[in-house]
């Protein structure tokens, strides 16, 4: 009898530990199935030791020993994956016209409109940090981590007031060893390109950095311990040859809500990361691409980039927003606030026109009266 027992403990040991070395090799997503598989799929999900691997291989950045000690505090790994892996969903975009908020609303000044200063103390900057990842077709070129917002603690009057912008390449990281020139070449699955001529006619090199990038931008706020991932992983879109013949720019984002906030009511989160050809094949070296720019900024409908102080409420705001694992979903948001934007946009122009043919007819009018009254 004494055998037969431990010949079933030792069988159930073993088939924990084989569920648990085929759960280690899951995603995410999949891990996450299978938890509703069954009971003992269930009960070892929830080791956070599971959900470390998952989110170290999705954001390389969390291997790091001070942002484990940042999941740890808000939550756990099984917690940071759930409120990052999906992306923000925000498809209450209200149908503005031109002329319903750009002006503040009569009743209150600017400053009330912007409020009292002291409220700030709500959202510090010195809560938020900042974890990025970015692949190329599956491999890791650059991982950074930003604790706070840069120049927002010397001067907080100045950052409350002009337009907001963390710029990743511009501040000194914590340690060096995680600095560095960030670059993309053949070896790493680029197409060579013999000269930017061709590149210009047939853009295979642009189509393939399309394709193969992937950006994520997680905010987290340490006090209110959450957080969000404000990228949409893939390009939303992008510019060729822009500002210069060599340079690429790619543009991600996400919509967030601002209903409190500002009139408008939704605004844009810009992530705009930019890429320069210094290498072509014509050189005799292979063709290397280097990452020049990497930064986030908030827009309004307008097109108008949000000052520090709002743009701080706003990301608070977002952490606890609807998100999807549905990227089309996630795309589709993103499509609906740049139509109505448009739309904004279209809709300012006619009416600057109107203004324009009305001010033209006035001059007209004004020198035929004075001809007149000299005749």
């Amino acid at each position: 009898m004494a055998t037969s027992v431990t010949s079933a403990e030792s069988k159930g040991s073993l088939s924990s530990d084989l569920f648990y070395d085929i759960l280690r090799r899951l995603d995410g997503a999949t891990l996450a199935s299978a938890a509703c598989a069954c009971e003992a799929f269930c009960s070892i999900s929830k080791e956070e030791k599971l959900w470390e691997n998952v989110c170290s291989s999705m954001w390389p950045s969390t291997n790091r020993d001070d942002v484990k000690s940042l999941i740890s505090s808000i939550g756990g790994f099984k917690k940071f994956y759930a409120d990052c892996f999906p992306l923000i969903v925000n498809k209450e975009v209200p149908e503005c016209r031109w002329n319903e908020y750009l002006e503040y609303p009569e009743e209150l000044t600017e400053a009330e409109y912007y409020g009292d200063m002291d409220e700030i103390e709500i959202v510090a900057p010195s809560d938020f940090v900042s974890i990025v990842d970015v692949r190329y077709k599956d491999k890791t070129i650059c991982s950074k981590v930003l604790w706070g917002i840069p120049n927002a603690n010397g001067f907080p009057h100045w950052f409350y007031s002009c337009p907001f912008r963390i710029d990743l390449f511009t501040y000194s990281t914590r340690d060096d060893e995680h600095a560095g020139e960030v670059t993309l070449s053949v070896s790493d699955g680029l197409p060579p390109i013999t000269s930017m001529e061709k590149e210009r006619k047939d853009g295979k090199l642009w189509q393939e950095l399309r394709d193969g990038i992937r950006l994520s931008w997680i905010v987290v706020n340490t006090k209110i311990k959450q957080a969000a991932n404000l990228s949409s992983w893939s390009p939303l879109g992008g510019q060729r040859h822009w500002p210069t013949d060599k340079d690429f720019l790619l543009r991600f984002g996400s919509v967030l809500p601002a209903k409190d906030i500002l009139p408008c009511q939704a605004v844009e989160c810009i992530v705009l990361m930019k890429f320069r050809v210094i290498y072509t094949e014509e050189g005799g070296v292979p063709t290397t691409l280097k990452l020049t720019e990497l930064s986030m900024q908030v827009g309004d409908m307008e097109g108008a980039h949000l000052n520090g102080r709002n743009s701080l409420l706003v990301l608070k705001e977002a952490l606890s927003c609807k998100r999807s694992k549905n990227y089309d979903e996630a795309l589709e948001s993103c499509q609906l606030y740049s139509k109505v934007q448009s739309e904004l946009r279209e809709e300012k122009m006619r009416n600057e026109s109107r203004l324009d043919r009305l001010y033209i007819l006035g001059g007209i009018m004004a020198c035929i009266t004075v001809c007149f009254y000299l005749w």
